[in-house]
């Protein structure tokens, strides 16, 4: 950056970079990106407000300098993990930077419950390393929805409602276990609400909770939080199986995913895309701006699109699939190599342009033409 035509030193940059840019003002920016984005979307082309979000973590080289760099059996090299929050149009909502052995669950709630943004989230897909029983339990007394893509979901076992019934669902005999104890739900039900609410108001952090129960697996109120999750759980599989909906809604809502991991990769090419950092808030802030500069993208995408597509001559050509298949999450027009100059006394002359409802007549057209010029 310092060798750009702006005039700036080395010196006055780094100077700027440790005075002003902390993570909590990183993390801010994002905050007003995202929420920027969500006001400006337009409600003609986008659709109602997004309550899902899809996440997933993707595995991060970093340099191997010291003894401490982390190295993840599954992706098979050194690194760490970077666990994302991205809405069902394409906007990533939240980052965190976790342990290659840290737990999938505790970021999938830690994501859905600290986003900070003006998203309601109400449901999670995930894949299937990002739920459990406990995960379930969980995010059930959260009051939001675990949706997970599960690989091997002819193994899954399906707890029954009650006991003393064994022939009840004589065709589901294969794949049935055991009763839910509702008994012990009820028992632990206060002391399941108190961790709900120490994770809710940030009183404990869920990886903390997690911890603890798993280092003491006999606690009656973890064994209550499972006998919840099971329940849950065999609620999800079965409305999976049988409604080709939500089937569709999960795969949509994880592809988008993917593709986001493919936009970071675009913007994060340097150096091979490796973090040559060891140090845990040097690694952060290399999340978090990436994180800024994914969501600028976004934003400006959607402006973009949406001024195209507010002239008439599109109102007949989209149909309801070609809209459906919009997507804001693009970089073909990236220019990730070469010199970019940057002139801050210019802007970019895109408003946040509302598609056009239905047709009025010439004059009152005319006056509303008038009114916004």
């Amino acid at each position: 950056m310092s060798s750009g035509g702006h005039g700036h030193t080395e010196d006055e940059l780094r100077y700027v970079r440790r005075r002003y840019l902390s993570a909590d003002a990183v993390h801010a920016i994002a905050i007003q990106n995202a929420n920027a984005t969500f006001s400006a979307r337009s409600t003609e082309l986008w659709g109602q407000g997004s309550t899902a979000v899809a996440s997933d973590s993707t595995h991060v080289r970093a340099y191997d300098q010291n003894l401490f760099t982390e190295w993840h059996s599954r992706y098979g090299g050194r690194g760490v993990l970077i666990y994302w929050h991205v809405e069902k149009k394409s906007l990533a909502i939240h980052s965190q930077l976790i342990n290659c052995t840290a737990s999938e669950v505790a970021a999938v709630i830690e994501g859905a419950m600290r986003h900070g943004t003006t998203m309601d989230v109400e449901a999670n897909y995930t894949d299937s390393h990002g739920q459990s029983e406990i995960g379930f339990g969980i995010t059930r007394l959260l009051n939001f929805d675990l949706l997970p893509r599960i690989k091997r979901i002819n193994k899954v076992k399906l707890y029954r409602l009650v006991a003393g019934e064994p022939d009840a669902y004589p065709q589901l005999t294969p794949a049935l276990t055991r009763p839910i104890r509702w008994g012990l739900i009820a028992q632990q039900y206060d002391q399941m609400i108190k961790y709900a609410t120490a994770i809710r108001t940030r009183t404990a952090s869920t990886e903390a909770i997690l911890r603890r129960f798993t280092c003491s697996a006999s606690h009656p109120t973890y064994a209550a939080m499972l006998e919840v999750g099971r329940a849950q759980k065999t609620i999800f599989v079965v409305r999976y199986l049988r409604l080709r909906d939500l089937q569709r809604e999960i795969e949509e809502g994880l592809n988008v995913m993917e593709s986001s991991n493919g936009a970071n990769s675009v913007i994060a090419y340097g150096k091979g895309g490796e973090i040559a950092s060891n140090r845990r808030d040097e690694q952060e802030m290399f999340v978090l701006c990436l994180r800024i500069l994914q969501s600028a993208l976004v934003y400006v995408n959607t402006l973009m699109l949406q001024g195209i597509l507010a002239e008439p001559e599109w109102d007949s050509l989209l149909t309801p699939a070609d809209r459906r298949g919009l997507t804001p999450l693009f970089w073909s027009h990236v220019r990730p190599y070469g010199e970019v100059n940057l002139d801050m006394d210019t802007r970019l002359d895109l408003d946040a342009v509302k598609l056009p409802g239905p047709r009025v007549p010439t004059e009152n057209a005319d006056q509303q033409s008038s009114e916004r010029a």
